[in-house]
């Protein structure tokens, strides 16, 4: 069985259509169908059924279809791992993300990264931090960074650093006047929360229980966009790692106000890989710098709160 006919029957899989997949490889249509037969008569039983409407998979090509993207990027890989041993300074890593790591965390690290590096080239994809680690699990990604993740098993958690989250307001708000906020006060002002799909609000609704205190928020959401445009337009105030923020505390926009004595809570950033994948030398060049980076980032805001 050659590389060449799965490739050709991925690009069928993922366009639907002998037409579509030909022009996406630049072949003739017979060429696509041609390899489909080959790969029909290694496996001695039927892929696709053609009709008017395209191509429908059979149930052996749907199992064909699951296996075959993971193995064509398994062997890309490879590719990039002999390179590597070839000595050659190039190769491509791909990230997955969630929001909240990127404008103040990731993109700053492969900023820097890529000056010291000018050869390389990244892909990095926003999504959600199960998502993130769902694509190191199945190899769609080197490195995964995920900030609010649920707990997952699949993966090496290659550093955790633990982050207080701080109560997030603008200079103008009344909380601004504090070095620290007691849970009491913090009940007394207009708030924006994450859904309770975060651990962090379960976790904090949990706090306010304890305390006996009524936490009815004025704005709920999944978005940090929209908490921190809230925030921003003064309309309310939120509850934050500090990391979220950074670019707009620096700007004089916002302030992080800790929660005073022990009533704070806590979250981490994770920087996850592959428990039994080998990392190309980019991927690996990129895994060490990020966390060189992440450990700076969040070991100078400890030193700032001490």
């Amino acid at each position: 069985m050659q590389i060449r006919a799965l490739m050709y029957f991925d690009e069928l899989v993922r366009t639907n259509s002998m037409r579509q997949a030909a022009e996406n490889l630049n072949v003739a249509p017979t060429a696509i169908s041609r390899q489909i037969e080959n790969l029909e008569y290694h496996f001695g039983a039927p892929l696709v059924e053609r009709s008017a409407r395209g191509v429908k998979l059979t149930a052996a090509g749907e199992l064909l279809a699951a296996r075959a993207g993971r193995t064509l990027r398994e062997l890309d890989h490879v590719q990039q791992l002999i390179e590597d041993l070839k000595g050659l300074q190039r190769g491509r890593v791909s990230i997955y993300a969630n929001g909240a790591t990127v404008a103040n965390l990731l993109a700053p690290a492969l900023a820097e990264f890529s000056l010291k590096y000018p050869k390389l080239r990244f892909t990095v994809t926003i999504t959600s931090a199960r998502q993130a680690v769902d694509a190191v699990n199945i190899a769609e990604a080197d490195i995964a960074v995920t900030l609010f993740a649920p707990p997952m098993s699949g993966t090496k958690v290659r550093l955790r650093s633990e982050i207080a989250y701080d109560l997030i307001a603008t200079p103008q708000h009344p909380a601004a006047a504090h070095a620290e906020i007691p849970l009491r006060t913090l009940a007394d002002y207009a708030l924006a929360l994450p859904d309770q799909s975060f651990g962090f609000r379960q976790a904090f609704d949990a706090l306010f229980e304890k305390e006996g205190l009524s936490l009815d928020p004025v704005f709920v959401t999944s978005s940090l966009e929209m908490l921190k445009e809230l925030v921003l337009s003064g309309a309310a105030a939120t509850l934050l790692p500090a990391l979220t923020v950074r670019r707009e505390i620096e700007a004089g926009q916002l302030l992080a106000i800790p929660l005073a004595g022990k009533t704070g809570i806590r979250t981490h950033v994770d920087l996850c890989v592959a428990p039994d994948r080998q990392l190309s030398f980019a991927a690996t060049k990129l895994l060490d710098f990020i966390e060189r980076f992440m450990r700076e980032r969040t070991n100078r805001r400890a030193e700032t709160k001490d």
